[in-house]
């Protein structure tokens, strides 16, 4: 295996992803690579802050806005040092999962992509397209799709 300089891995927070993250993170710590893990998210809407504040009051900005997806990335940072990842980054990005994970992977000039398999064999997937084989057909790096399902 080719020895790589920067890493990129999408989670959103699931246990599949979490299980791609713990694979990136052993290909980082091998190579003594750089770990960037990414987490896409939507911004909340209006109505879903109004809600939030509403429910919880001074304690809302824990649901709203980027605070689930950097819970997301601290988790996932924890996964990635347990795994053997000693360089390890985060980024919250608002967008689609695909657009995301591609724009970081540009911009941290990275070598590898890591993501999880899940979708892959869905109708939905099959129908749609799914972020690992949207990744594959865009990326301009190596694209490692770690088989999440089991």
């Amino acid at each position: 295996m080719s020895s790589y300089r920067t890493v990129v891995v999408g989670t959103d927070g699931s246990a599949p992803s979490l299980r791609a993250v713990a694979r990136a993170a052993g290909v980082a710590g091998e190579s003594t690579a750089r770990l960037v893990i990414v987490c896409a998210y939507y911004p909340s809407s209006a109505r879903e802050v109004e809600h939030a504040q509403d429910a919880l009051g001074d304690e809302a900005f824990q649901v709203i806005g980027s605070a689930p997806a950097e819970d997301t990335l601290r988790e996932a940072a924890d996964v990635a040092r347990a795994a053997g990842a000693a360089a390890i980054e985060t980024s919250a990005s608002v967008g689609a999962p695909v657009s995301v994970l591609l724009a970081a992977a540009e911009k941290e000039s990275a070598e590898l992509l890591v993501v999880g398999s899940r979708g892959l064999n869905t109708l939905k997937g099959r129908i749609l397209g799914s972020v690992p084989s949207e990744v594959c057909r865009r990326a301009d790096c190596d694209v490692l799709v770690v088989r999440t399902a089991r």
